[in-house]
């Protein structure tokens, strides 16, 4: 039975609050929107883990998991942006222990002659101003399918602002890592993480928004289960099961 337009906004509105207390999210690429694939690549598939052990705070484990991310192709610069997008969601401490264990990995490649891809950094730089605030604006609008506003913001606006300011604006529009490729972290950093189901349910919304199909989540969740822990894979996978019920409800 499709939903009557009120309970569409609701639904809207709803997941914009989410959103808003997820943090933070991704930048939108500046090409078309992407179309899915039946399946994740191996680029891809490195991208989860070593977003989810960066979160979790497991050094050891990441360091193999950035070796196999570099032998898929990853480039060093989309590392970067992925661990540093880490802080947004686990914390500074996290994200900065993940930066300096990439360090010690590159090193110990070029000492072993291997010359990873650097890759480019982002094609423009970030708005100032009323410009950044008007950009983030709209990428999160974007990303959240409805503009997103409610009594948390109004109650601390200083959040509203760094959100649509530094969140949205200054990382959104870092465009050298694709928004897919953001998505992918995103869940495997909350996947990895207790206690933050809402997010990781809105992101599983978000991924399909961006172009990532059934096959290719259920794939991420089986990359969870082999490579990271039972428990993060039992998370994505409630996370996804209450999106296709939400996706059905709505036909």
């Amino acid at each position: 039975m499709r939903s009557t337009p009120s309970v569409d906004r609701s639904r809207r509105t709803a997941l914009a609050s989410v959103l808003g207390l997820a943090a933070a999210c991704q930048a939108a690429p500046t090409n078309a929107a992407p179309v899915a694939t039946e399946s994740l690549s191996a680029r891809q598939q490195a991208i989860v883990p070593i977003a989810a052990f960066a979160a979790s705070g497991d050094i050891a484990r990441l360091h193999a998991a950035l070796q196999r991310g570099l032998d898929a192709d990853l480039s060093v610069n989309e590392l970067k942006e992925i661990l540093v997008q880490v802080y947004a969601y686990a914390g500074f401490p996290r994200s900065l222990n993940a930066l300096g264990e990439l360090m010690k990995v590159l090193e110990a490649r070029r000492q072993r002659g291997v010359r990873d891809r650097e890759g480019p950094l982002p094609s423009r730089p970030a708005a100032q101003g009323d410009a950044l605030l008007a950009a983030g604006t709209a990428n999160q609008t974007k990303l959240s399918g409805a503009p997103v506003r409610g009594p948390l913001f109004d109650f601390a606006p200083a959040i509203d602002e760094f959100l649509k300011t530094h969140l949205f604006g200054d990382l959104f529009e870092r465009d050298n890592l694709d928004w897919q490729s953001r998505e992918l972290a995103t869940v495997g950093m909350l996947a990895a993480l207790a206690g933050v189901e809402s997010q990781l349910q809105a992101h599983m919304r978000i991924a399909m928004n961006v172009g990532l199909g059934a096959a290719q989540l259920e794939a991420l969740c089986e990359v969870l289960e082999a490579q990271v822990d039972a428990e993060a894979a039992r998370r994505a996978r409630e996370a996804l099961k209450r999106q296709f019920a939400a996706a059905r409800a709505g036909d």
